[in-house]
């Protein structure tokens, strides 16, 4: 099958060109924000591979009500739209209301629908009128086949701008599992299909700053399958100091081992390419 190329920025996604979503969780304080740009257009110098910059301006899903949940939409926006103009960044954050959509789109080159929000069709709908990128997020509830049905919405809504991600099936009591075959399925809708590392390794139920909310041992693993399937993205949440982040504390990656992380993920994306060709 002939997959689909979406355009983000310089980046051809779906080509056999790996890229990187990457960036906090969620929004903080803008010397996190800056520093964690600085080190990423370092790393994507130095490694010669282009990443999308992704950090939340809202993040409405969290556990509690006392957990932070970003600076919301407009202050957001704006330090969004900074980051794109000091760093050149492409920029992906999520939506989690219809009425997000038109405004977002207005700085985001992707918006992102969440997991959990993927079969709400309103919401997939405006974000499609925007006419940008739309990266569609596998509900954990979704067999990965059955993801061709928001993507059709998204179709139908005169878009065909999509990118799908993965990030592990709901498998009880709390965990998360990363099923090769997802990669396949998604793989065979014709779309780039991005793999969502870091939120794979989420235990949930626990705290996000409880060092057992997250397996980060198994983050090598698992990100080298993805890409040894075939998947055209990776996207790695990172932070400067992790145990400090504001939001999933316990899977983010210190932005400061991104480079040698990425090492083999490189080398096993240009063999996958070289014995696909």
């Amino acid at each position: 099958m002939t997959k689909k190329i979406v355009k983000v920025g310089d980046i051809q996604c779906g080509s056999d060109e790996l890229f990187l979503i990457s960036g906090p969780c969620v929004i903080e304080e803008e010397s996190i924000m800056m520093k964690t740009a600085e080190k990423l257009k370092k790393v994507s110098e130095r490694m010669n591979i282009k990443i999308v910059y992704k950090s939340s301006f809202t993040k409405d899903n969290r556990s509690s009500l006392k957990y932070y949940n970003g600076p919301g939409l407009d202050e957001g926006l704006k330090m969004l739209q900074k980051i794109k103009e000091d760093f050149g960044f492409p920029i992906v954050s999520d939506i989690h209301y219809s009425h997000h959509a038109a405004p977002a789109g207005e700085v985001l080159d992707i918006i992102q629908i969440p997991a959990y929000l993927c079969m709400q069709s309103e919401l997939v709908v405006e974000a499609a009128k925007t006419g940008k990128v739309v990266n569609l997020k596998h509900g954990q509830f979704l067999a990965p086949e059955n993801m061709m049905k928001p993507t059709q919405k998204i179709l139908d809504s005169g878009n065909d701008q999509v990118l799908l991600t993965e990030r592990g099936y709901t498998f009880g009591y709390n965990d998360l599992i990363v099923d090769p075959r997802a990669f396949y399925h998604l793989n065979e809708t014709g779309f780039p299909v991005i793999f969502d590392i870091t939120h794979s390794i989420r235990k949930y139920g626990i705290p996000s700053a409880d060092p057992n909310g997250g397996a980060r041992e198994f983050l090598p693993t698992i990100a080298r399958a993805g890409v040894a399937a075939g998947v055209d993205g990776v996207f790695i949440e990172t932070h400067p100091e992790p145990a400090k982040a504001l939001c999933d504390a316990a899977s983010q990656l210190c932005v400061d081992d991104l480079e040698e992380f990425l090492k083999p993920l490189i080398e096993i994306h240009n063999l996958e390419v070289k014995y696909r060709s």
